[in-house]
């Protein structure tokens, strides 16, 4: 099923950037949240005090586990929910912290879509403009651009209950993007669909930011889902804000153990054996970084389990002392359980030699 997202021309109220691949403004912000917090009325705090910027045109992941204060700070942005007092929201120069959610110019698709069973797919498309008093005939253009966008122009008299689950991901798409929002929010929008749909639609939601150039703050707890679609990404956790930055430092980079174990699997390995053959006391690395080899020389692991992944195999190992870490290696690898191997650590450059972290 062909489900990819036309890069077709479209008039939108965030002109598209003029190079192939979307690149924030160096200077321009679009979104700037000051000493931000949200305190529930049973005390409960929802989210500490946060400094937050999102430069124009770029897309911003909200990533971490549930309950960490991800969708809550994007109701504040929406204004769905308002800081406590002392917060302070402003998107560009305007001050919105206290502006109503309709005023702000703001598009929304939750994570359930909140499509309107009754109305057909163009009645859906064309519901924000239609209360925003747009006219008839400009409404009806602007449901035919956006319809033309997502590729579902054929089913612009269908009802909601006959489409898939992708169809109506575009449909709540469409539906934000019509009304030329300053600012698109997407709270887990994917999180309804397949793994194999979800995957393939992350290319194209990737692609359809890039093309409309529009400022985007997307929340997931799927870390390559983050990755894939954010130009940076704000780690969160127990409503703080972890670390701020590219997916690439944040792997490479992690501020902390919560980033770094949060962002794919963290091996640790330590002991006498460690600092024998490596000279640290402790070794932390991801399993991509192993390369099992012959043993006879350096660190030596035993393979309690093997798993056959397609393009890759998992390997369990354990150490003499009972260390268990994971290693990843090419398909056609084919030590089994039981068996001894020798075990390197290198850079994702190739280095030869081992590398401590």
């Amino acid at each position: 099923m062909n489900i990819a997202i036309s890069a077709r021309s479209v008039t939108t109220g965030t002109p598209p950037h003029p190079s192939a691949a979307k690149t924030p403004s160096a200077t321009a912000l679009a979104i700037r949240l000051t000493r931000c917090a949200k305190t529930w009325p049973d005390g409960t705090r929802a989210l500490e005090p946060l400094d937050l910027e999102v430069q124009a045109g770029e897309t911003l992941a909200l990533l971490g586990p549930s309950g960490c204060g991800k969708t809550t700070l994007l109701r504040l942005i929406c204004g769905l929910e308002q800081a406590d007092d002392g917060g302070r929201i402003d998107f560009g120069d305007m001050d919105v912290t206290r502006v109503a959610p309709e005023a702000r110019g703001v598009g929304v698709v939750f994570q359930g879509y909140a499509l309107f069973p009754n109305m057909s797919v163009a009645g859906n498309v064309g519901y924000g403009l239609k209360i925003r008093g747009v006219d008839a005939a400009t409404r009806k253009r602007r449901v035919s651009e956006m319809l033309a966008l997502v590729e579902l122009e054929a089913l612009a008299e269908r009802r909601i209950d006959q489409l898939s689950g992708g169809q109506r991901q575009r449909v709540a798409l469409a539906r934000a993007i019509a009304i030329q929002p300053r600012v698109l929010l997407l709270d887990e929008p994917l999180t309804a669909l397949d793994a194999r749909l979800r995957q393939q639609l992350r290319v194209d939601l990737a692609a359809l930011l890039r093309r409309l150039g529009i400022t985007c703050v997307i929340v997931t707890h799927d870390q390559e889902e983050a990755m894939m679609l954010g130009d940076r990404v704000a780690v969160m956790s127990a409503g703080r804000l972890e670390q701020l930055g590219t997916p690439e430092t944040l792997y490479r980079q992690p501020a902390s153990p919560f980033v770094a174990d949060f962002l794919g699997t963290l091996c640790r390995l330590q002991g006498e054996a460690v600092h024998r053959h490596h000279g640290v006391d402790t070794l932390t690395f991801r399993p991509h970084e192993i390369r099992l080899h012959a043993p006879g020389s350096g660190l030596e692991a035993r393979i309690e389990a093997r798993f056959f992944l397609g393009s890759h195999v998992r390997f369990e190992l354990t150490l003499d002392d009972g260390q268990r870490f994971t290693a990843l290696a090419a398909a056609s690898a084919g030590w089994q359980p039981g068996e001894r191997v020798g075990i390197s650590l290198v850079s994702s450059s190739s280095a030869q030699e081992p590398l401590p972290c």
